[in-house]
């Protein structure tokens, strides 16, 4: 199911400066969340597997399943949500898995994720959004007064957000260095723009949900793009900061707000 991907010379400078020895592997079939038997393959072509796991406190009683089971003591690469590449740093070394999916996407695009990716990687930053929120959680969860799945989304988007505050430095400085990824994040933000601009208008007239909204404001927060409220609270250095704490007490305000217009 898996083969490891040869990389272009930008890729291979990137994962020799960011993350070295990860492995990048071009994956046969599209997944969310890796099936058993693919991860009994995986596990033959690294060194040792480390599962993550987590307070059973830390995910609320009607959480989705996979959330639950991201939790247990079982390896679990990758989550509904986590797009066209994922990875893992529960292996040694990290992996990093590009999907069927990508399948006509152009290459420049592609060749970003997998670099926004081994970025992920060497920062150390958090492997999904219950790492980051932690015991966190439930408290997003009561502030969003969404159901399970809705907050999920909304959770998954803060945690990219709070990401995008770390890496896009990282990308912006390829303008001097790597100009075919600095080519590719500008052409990406540039592409989102138009929608972020939108937003407001969107949410007005139910053509997103807020959930969705979340999605697309954070998600256009890596490529620098100004934001409209209550979103642009979420590009700052207080977020890249406080993190989880700052996201908690967002969507409290952020509800109350939307309950007072409500009333």
């Amino acid at each position: 199911m898996f083969e490891e991907r040869a990389l272009s010379p930008p890729l291979s400078r990137v994962r020799e400066e960011r993350a070295p020895g990860t492995l990048v592997l071009d994956c046969e079939g599209d997944f969310e969340t890796l099936p058993p038997e693919a991860l009994d393959e995986l596990a033959l072509l690294v060194e040792d597997v480390t599962p993550t796991s987590h307070p059973d406190e830390w995910v609320p009683e009607d959480a989705p399943a996979i959330l639950r089971r991201y939790a247990g003591s079982d390896l679990v690469v990758g989550l509904p949500g986590a797009g066209s590449v994922a990875w893992t740093a529960q292996t040694a070394p990290p992996l990093c898995l590009v999907k069927a999916r990508v399948e006509g996407v152009p290459e420049g695009f592609v060749e970003f994720l997998i670099a926004e990716a081994l970025v992920e990687i060497g920062l150390d930053l958090p492997e999904g959004f219950l790492d980051f929120f932690g015991e966190e959680y439930p408290a997003l969860a009561r502030a969003t007064s969404l159901g399970p799945n809705a907050t999920y989304q909304v959770a998954t988007a803060l945690y990219a957000g709070w990401r995008g505050l770390h890496t896009r430095e990282v990308f912006a400085g390829w303008g001097e260095g790597e100009p075919a990824l600095y080519d590719a994040w500008v052409d990406a933000g540039e592409r989102l723009e138009g929608r972020v601009g939108e937003l407001p208008t969107l949410v007005a007239t139910n053509e997103l949900d807020f959930a969705e909204a979340t999605e697309l404001a954070c998600g256009a927060i890596k490529h620098g793009l100004d934001l409209p409220a209550p979103f642009d609270a979420l590009d700052t250095r207080a977020y890249r900061d406080h993190g989880p704490a700052f996201a908690v007490r967002w969507a409290e305000k952020t509800f109350e707000a939307i309950r007072d217009e409500e009333v």
